[in-house]
């Protein structure tokens, strides 16, 4: 059992466990941002566009409810995944453009490869091969 605490114990504190923990915090606050971001700032652009009607309440009804016989209403909440997707492909491009951003940073342009000074020619070569087989060497 002490073997077995000691193999994870190792495992948890690889580099790579403690910046993926890192990122998973990071990006939970991140996501926080981009969620107030996609409700408060883009959805309410979008009711604007299609006539002031809160995106968010967008339903397909299956079945009424009835509050006197305390049934409640069924229903297919697509305008809530149409935010949650939103959300997601804002959170997506921010990502990108941070990582392209982060990229070109660690990555400076090289200056181009010098070229390889030029040898000897095949023809130059295959004369001080004949040169040295008539002196015998």
């Amino acid at each position: 059992m002490k073997k077995f605490f000691h193999e994870f114990k190792e495992f948890a504190m690889r580099g790579n466990v403690i910046d993926l923990a890192v990122g998973v915090v990071i990006g939970g606050a991140f996501g926080a941002i981009t969620t107030s971001l996609v409700n408060d700032i883009i959805m309410p652009l979008i009711s604007i566009l299609t006539g002031g009607v809160d995106f968010t309440q967008w339903k397909w009804i299956l079945k009424a409810g009835d509050e006197a016989a305390g049934l409640a209403e069924v229903a297919v909440n697509f305008g809530n995944l149409i935010s949650v997707i939103l959300n997601f492909i804002v959170i997506a491009l921010v990502l990108f453009c941070v990582i392209k951003g982060i990229n070109k940073m660690k990555k400076p342009e090289e200056p181009a490869p010098e070229p390889a000074p030029a040898g000897p020619t095949t023809e130059e070569l295959l004369g001080e091969i004949r040169d040295l087989l008539k002196e015998g060497k």
